[in-house]
């Protein structure tokens, strides 16, 4: 049981069940959400299992994907250390795929399976990232856009979809615009250290293409961009309602306490350059944008949540 739940990554199955969490409070706080209180609650939890379980059957399948470049890289790893057969790490990937997908489809508040729409286009670029034939985890412009869109975008959309209809409503697309950036920005901070195990499997990340320092200052903006589009969101015209339905003073001060601290950790980025293919800086500047994109889904669902 520890190599089935050590090859899920567990660090890595918190953040996309906060951005559900997150974005099922944010559509309450709305007033988009017909739901009584109990089966809003239950349909949340849902919904942060089968993100979690997704996000547990696209790390299984990366790391399957990945075996020569984890015998480089990661040799201490499940997979590529021989405490789990590819045969197992196969079954596990299938299941967890079929598990949350049928959690997909039994939510559906607005009478209509929106999310089961959004986990399928959102299982499809996770197998199109790591698996043959397309394999775009081998592109160093493609790789990023694929995981932006369901880790970024896509997540928060469908923690809104738990509870109230999506396809109608642009509030929620707004709202995952914002981490869509900033994803697409530093997705590729995890390649730095990846670049021993990547050249030699014919990857073309984004520090091999451009060189860790020049790669660095390309992310370096991300981190504080989204941000300031987040600002804007919510300040908007005086005279006018803000995009996103949050308290405009608490939004505002939000969203710039995010950008100060993405402008250090940008700023971090950029200095520490040269050392991010080594393990330890490399993870830690992983950690951090983590860290930060918790404390902005934490931040806006309470604002959210305060609001109702």
């Amino acid at each position: 049981m520890n190599r089935w739940l050590e090859i899920t990554r567990p660090f890595t199955l918190f953040p996309p069940l906060l951005g559900m969490v997150s974005g099922a409070l944010s559509a309450w706080g709305s007033g988009r959400s017909r739901l009584e209180p109990t089966d809003a609650v239950m349909s949340v939890v849902l919904g942060a299992v089968m993100a979690a379980l997704l996000n547990a059957a696209s790390n299984v399948l990366n790391q399957i994907c990945d075996l020569r470049i984890d015998r480089i890289n990661r040799p201490d790893r499940v997979l590529p250390s021989g405490r789990m057969t590819i045969r197992s790490a196969q079954f596990l990937t299938l299941g967890l795929y079929a598990a949350s997908l049928a959690l997909a489809a039994a939510i559906q508040p607005a009478g209509s399976p929106e999310l089961l729409v959004i986990v399928l286009l959102t299982a499809f670029l996770t197998w199109a990232y790591s698996a043959p034939p397309l394999r775009w985890r081998r592109i160093w412009w493609a790789a990023p856009l694929v995981i932006a869109i369901p880790r970024g975008g896509l997540l928060k959309v469908a923690g809104w979809a738990t509870l109230a209809p999506v396809f109608s409503d642009s509030e929620p697309w707004c709202l995952a615009g914002i981490f869509f950036l900033f994803v697409l920005g530093v997705a590729s901070i995890k390649d730095f250290a990846d670049v021993e195990g990547d050249r030699a499997d014919g990857v073309l990340s984004l520090p091999l293409r451009w060189g860790a320092e020049r790669a660095a200052r390309m992310i370096a903006p991300f981190y504080v961009l989204p941000w300031l589009l987040g600002f804007l969101m919510v300040v908007g015209p005086a005279d006018s309602d803000p995009i996103l339905s949050i308290p405009r003073a608490a939004g505002a001060w939000l969203f710039a306490g995010l950008a100060v601290l993405g402008a250090f950790a940008a700023t971090n980025l950029v200095r520490r350059a040269r050392e991010l293919h080594e393990r330890g800086p490399g993870a830690a500047a992983w950690r951090h944008l983590y860290w930060l994109m918790m404390v902005a889904q934490v931040g806006i669902a309470v604002l959210y949540f305060l609001r109702s």
